[in-house]
C-alpha cells in the first residue's frame, strides 16, 4: 500500500502518454492497481519467470482471485460508476476458453456482453452530463443573484450619488458636506468594470440571452448617466457680463447651455431652445494624476444674454431660476453606440445689476432650504413650518459668520414675533407657517424692506465687523424693545446690552439703563451704528468712549470685558504736530 501511495504521487507528474503506458486499459487497468494496492503489495511477484510452463497454473490462481476480488469490491461500492467500470475490468480480464465450450451456454441466447456494457457506460455518459448540466444551471443561478446584486449595487451607487448631490445642495445654507468624491469614483469605475465583464461573457455564450444584455445595457445607461457630476457648482446668484467657473467631473469632452425650469423639468429630451447665450462654454477633458480625477473646468465663463420667461403676477426677476446643462458624448469599450448623457447644476438666478443680488440670494436661500429630494425641477412649497424657517435661519447666520455661538431662544422668539407681524405673541411659533411672501416679498409693518433683506443685512454687519463679539456672546442680538425693558428694568443705571437694530438694515445700537430728572430710571437706545460707522471707529472703542454706560448686562464690569477690543493710544505725530483723535459722544 505504501508504494502505491508513494506512486500515486509521482503520477500526477507524469504525461498521460506514460501513465497509459505503465497501466493499459486493455491489460492491466490503473483502477486495478488502486482499489487491490494492498492485496498486490502482498504477493511474491518476484518468484515467477516469464515462459515458466509449470508456473502456469499457479498464475492463472492469481488471476482468478483477481477477478474475484475485484466483483466484491464493485459489489460493495456506493458509487455506481466506480461500480460499474471495476465490474467491466473484471469481465474483461476473464480469459477466452472456446476449446473448453463444447456445448453452448444459456449466455449464448443473450446478446454480446462487451456491447451491453458500452450501453451502460454510454448511459452514465449521459448520466455524468446531466450532472454536470445541473451543477452548471447552478452557478448560472448563482450568477444570476449575483448579477441582481450588481444591479443592487448600481441603485444604491445612484442613491449615493443622489445624497452627495443633495448634501451639496444643502450646503449653501450652512449645513455639513463633504466634498470629497473619490470613494464614488472609485466605486463607479468598479461597477463599471464588472458590468464590461458581464456583457463581454454574454457575447462569448454560444446561445446569448437578450434580456440580461438588455438590463445590463440600462443598468450601464444609468450608472453613466448617473456619474457626471457637478463637482464645483457656478455662483448660485450670477450677473451677466460677469465670469464664474464651475467644474464636471468624468466628462470626455463637455458643452454647457443655460436652460429654465421648464426645460429642466424635461430633460429626457434635449432643450430645442438656449434661453441665454453663454460665452467659453465648452471645456477639454484633463486628468489630473495626483488626485486620479477627470475633469472638465470651465474658468471663464459668462452670460452674455438671457432670455427670461413671461412672470406671473407680482413675480419679479430675482425669483426666476434657470441651471447650466452640462451633456457630452461618451463611447465605452465594448458599445457600439455612444452614451449622449447630462447633467443640470443646482439652480441659479440671473441678475443684471448688483442691487439684485440680495433678493436672488433669498430666493437661492429658500430653494436650497425647502425643496424635497428628486423634486420636479425648481418645485419648492409656498409655505414652511417656523421651526424649519428658523433652523435654516440660524444654519445660515452661523456659517456665514463662521461662528459656533448660536442664536438662542429669545433671538428666536423675537424673529418670530417680527416676521409674523405679532410683537405682543407670547405662545411658541413653532408650528406656524410661514410664507415665502412674508419671508421676502412682502416688506415690514413700517419698514421699506423686507424680513429677508434686514435679517441678512445683520448677517453681513456680524460678519464683517463683530464676529468675535457675537461668538464670546458680548452681543444680546436680536430683541424686541418689550423684552428689553423687561430685563433691564431692575439693573443699575449705566447697565447696557448690544442688539441688533429693528428699524434699519445692518445695525447695532446700545440699549442702557440711565437716571431721569426726578431719580427713576428710563431705557435709553443709542442711534444704530451701521458697518460704515464701525469702519470708522471700531465697536469696542465706541463702548470706552460713551462714559454713561458701565456694565454689561447682567453685571459685567465693560473695562474687564471689553479691554482687549480697545485700539491703543495713537504715536505723537512727527514735524511738532498736536494729535487728534475720533470719540463717540452721546447727546443729552
Amino acid at each position: 500500500m505504501a508504494q502505491w501511495l508513494h506512486m500515486s504521487q509521482l503520477i500526477q507528474r507524469l504525461p498521460d502518454v506514460t501513465v497509459n503506458n505503465l497501466y493499459p486499459p486493455t491489460a492491466f487497468p490503473i483502477e486495478v492497481r488502486h482499489f487491490l494496492a494492498e492485496w498486490i503489495e502482498s504477493q511474491r511477484w518476484d518468484d515467477f519467470v516469464q515462459d515458466k510452463v509449470e508456473q502456469e497454473g499457479q498464475a492463472r490462481a492469481l488471476l482468478d482471485q483477481t477477478i474475484s476480488m475485484l466483483q466484491s469490491i464493485a459489489q460493495q461500492n456506493a458509487n455506481v460508476v466506480d461500480r460499474m467500470k471495476l465490474m467491466q475490468i473484471s469481465r474483461n480480464m476473464i480469459p477466452n476458453q472456446p476449446q473448453y465450450q463444447q456445448y453452448p451456454s444459456r449466455e449464448s441466447s443473450f446478446p454480446n456482453m462487451q456491447d451491453v456494457d458500452h450501453l451502460v457506460l454510454k448511459v452514465l455518459d449521459v448520466q455524468d452530463i446531466r450532472q454536470k448540466m445541473h451543477q452548471l444551471q447552478e452557478e448560472l443561478n448563482w450568477e444570476r443573484q449575483n448579477y441582481e446584486g450588481l444591479q443592487g449595487d448600481t441603485h444604491t451607487h445612484t442613491i449615493r450619488l443622489k445624497a452627495w448631490r443633495w448634501e451639496q445642495h444643502k450646503a449653501a445654507i450652512g449645513h455639513p458636506f463633504d466634498e470629497n468624491l473619490n470613494p464614488l469614483q472609485t466605486w463607479c469605475e468598479q461597477l463599471l468594470g464588472v458590468n464590461g465583464k458581464l456583457r463581454q461573457e454574454l457575447m462569448l455564450m454560444v446561445e446569448p440571452i437578450p434580456e440580461l444584455q438588455e438590463r445590463l445595457g440600462k443598468l450601464l445607461q444609468v450608472l453613466i448617466q448617473s456619474s457626471l457630476v457637478v463637482e464645483k457648482q457656478p455662483p448660485q446668484v450670477i450677473k451677466t457680463q460677469s465670469k464664474f467657473s464651475t467644474t464636471v467631473r468624468y466628462l470626455l469632452g463637455e458643452k454647457a447651455q443655460i436652460i429654465n425650469e421648464l426645460q429642466a423639468r424635461n430633460l429626457s429630451s434635449v432643450p430645442g431652445d438656449n434661453v441665454g447665450e453663454l460665452i467659453n462654454n465648452t471645456a477639454i477633458l484633463e486628468h489630473n494624476t495626483a488626485s486620479k480625477s477627470t475633469c472638465a473646468t470651465f474658468r471663464n465663463m459668462s452670460i452674455k444674454k438671457i432670455k427670461r420667461a413671461d412672470r406671473k403676477g407680482s413675480e419679479s426677476v430675482t425669483e426666476e431660476k434657470f441651471a447650466l446643462l452640462f451633456s457630452t458624448e461618451i463611447t465605452i469599450t465594448g458599445c457600439d453606440t455612444p452614451y449622449r448623457i447630462q447633467m443640470i447644476s443646482l439652480p441659479v438666478v440671473v441678475i443684471v445689476h448688483g442691487s439684485q443680488d440680495n433678493n436672488a440670494l433669498a430666493t437661492i436661500i429658500w430653494d436650497c432650504a425647502f425643496s424635497e429630494p428628486d423634486r420636479v425641477p425648481f418645485v419648492v412649497p409656498e409655505r414652511v413650518p417656523w421651526r424649519m424657517m428658523y433652523n435654516t435661519l440660524n444654519s445660515k447666520f452661523t456659517t456665514e459668520v463662521q461662528t459656533q455661538h448660536n442664536l438662542d431662544q429669545y433671538n428666536q422668539h423675537f424673529l418670530a414675533q417680527k416676521i409674523f407681524d405679532k410683537p405682543d405673541f407670547v405662545d411658541d411659533f413653532s408650528s406656524m407657517m410661514v410664507s415665502w411672501a412674508q419671508f421676502n416679498k412682502e416688506v415690514l409693518p413700517g419698514r421699506p424692506f423686507t424680513f429677508w433683506q434686514w435679517f441678512e443685512g445683520v448677517m453681513d454687519l456680524t460678519k464683517k465687523h463683530l464676529k468675535t463679539y457675537w461668538s464670546e456672546g458680548l452681543i444680546f442680538g436680536f430683541i424686541g424693545k418689550q423684552h428689553l425693558h423687561l430685563i433691564l428694568k431692575d439693573r443699575p443705571n449705566g447697565t447696557f446690552l448690544l442688539r441688533f437694530s429693528d428699524s434699519e438694515i445692518g445695525g447695532i445700537t446700545i440699549a442702557y439703563v440711565s437716571a431721569t430728572e426726578n431719580g427713576g430710571q428710563k431705557i435709553q437706545n443709542i442711534q444704530p451704528f451701521t458697518k460704515r460707522d464701525l469702519e470708522i471707529r471700531s465697536l469696542g472703542d465706541r463702548i470706552r468712549d460713551i462714559g454713561h454706560i458701565t456694565h454689561l448686562y447682567p453685571e459685567f464690569p465693560k473695562h474687564e470685558v471689553f479691554k482687549k477690543f480697545y485700539s491703543e493710544p495713537q504715536a505723537s505725530p512727527s514735524g511738532g504736530y498736536i494729535p487728534v483723535s475720533l470719540q463717540t459722544k452721546v447727546g443729552m
